[in-house]
């Protein structure tokens, strides 16, 4: 509770935080809600519009033996090894669903911008699916936008400048394996159509899209 005061604190002092559709991530039970990955404020931003607390998957190479690491372990984040099949975060997740925990995950399996973003349709990882069937729980799907802009260092001088979104779309059930397929393309669906509503109703333009850091460097002047 703590943490997420202290996270909505200071992403509202230098972002405009606009949330489409917060109920839905008050749904009971497990849940494996699934987001873009635009940069790495995007756990605490979701969580701050988020409805329920979030225990996410986040790479190993943040639990390193110290204060980080103990704060990640505070909030209910666990350890994934990106480059391998981590069996044992796997387990954790499901040990969490079945707890009746919200766990977060980004089957981009990292940053993605672009033609590299599920949003323009690039593929994500099998195991959403594979993790939501064997544990019988709904996938939230969950898009955000704005994040990449604070890597630039002017967006933290500059209260509440920042324009940043959050939309939640509606559950979509656990998929059996024969189904695996047909859920990457409701999973593909869901996240286009979260954009396309977010540009209808919270003015989100073409430039506020997933960008890479330096395509958000500001040019330089002659």
């Amino acid at each position: 509770m703590i943490s997420r005061a202290a996270a909505k604190c200071i992403l509202h002092g230098v972002g405009r935080i606009r949330v489409l559709h917060p109920e839905r991530s008050a749904i009971p039970g497990g849940v494996l809600l699934a987001a873009n990955h635009i940069s790495h404020f995007d756990p605490p931003l979701i969580s701050v519009a988020a409805r329920r607390p979030i225990d996410w998957m986040a790479m190993r190479e943040l639990f390193v033996p110290g204060l980080a690491s103990a704060w990640l372990n505070a909030v209910g984040a666990f350890p994934n090894d990106r480059k391998n099949v981590d069996r044992a975060s796997v387990r954790t997740a499901l040990q969490r669903l079945k707890m009746g925990r919200i766990v977060g995950i980004f089957p981009e399996g990292g940053l993605r911008a672009g033609e590299h973003s599920v949003l323009n349709g690039a593929p994500f990882h099998p195991g959403l699916a594979a993790i939501a069937g064997i544990a019988g729980v709904p996938v939230l799907p969950c898009v955000v936008l704005g994040s990449d802009r604070l890597y630039r260092k002017q967006s933290w001088f500059k209260p509440r400048n920042t324009p940043l979104w959050v939309a939640f779309g509606n559950p979509l059930p656990p998929p059996s394996h024969a189904q695996r397929s047909q859920f990457k393309n409701d999973f593909a669906v869901s996240m286009r159509s979260l954009v396309e509503e977010l540009r209808e109703h919270a003015g989100v333009r073409d430039e506020d899209l997933p960008q890479t850091p330096q395509e958000r460097k500001p040019a330089k002047k002659n």
